[in-house]
């Protein structure tokens, strides 16, 4: 049974193995709740928990250690891939696996950036 719930406010969003991708970075055990959302939304999520008036790509907040929430934003994923030479589904697939790390403890450095570009490759996003 899939330990992750994937909901969304939006038409569309890029069909990924999220389960999968979940269970290899953050564990089998570890309950995801994923939303995609529109810029508004993204925007008052990011304006409310953060402080920050811009849209975010991708928020992540942990819960507990073994649950979380992840929300990405598809418009900003979609105009943001091509500056980071992914699809927009790869691009989609890397915010996932970032706020995954986040979920899991990581901070923006060398660490992170390793792993995000060994999980892309793992799961051939590249």
């Amino acid at each position: 049974m899939p330990n992750i719930t994937i909901s969304s406010t939006v038409r569309s969003y890029p069909r990924l193995p999220f389960n999968d991708m979940k269970n290899i970075i953050a564990g089998k055990k570890y309950q995801l709740s994923l939303v995609f959302v529109g810029a508004t939304r993204a925007r008052k999520l990011n304006s409310d928990t953060r402080g920050k008036t811009y849209v975010p790509n991708v928020l992540s907040f942990p819960l507990s250690d073994t649950a979380g929430e992840i929300y990405i934003t598809p418009a900003i994923a979609k105009s943001e891939a091509r500056k980071f030479n992914l699809t927009y589904q790869g691009y989609v697939g890397y915010l996932f696996i970032h706020g995954l790390l986040h979920l899991k403890g990581f901070d923006h450095g060398p660490k992170m950036e390793k792993l995000e570009q060994t999980y892309l490759k793992k799961f051939q996003l590249t």
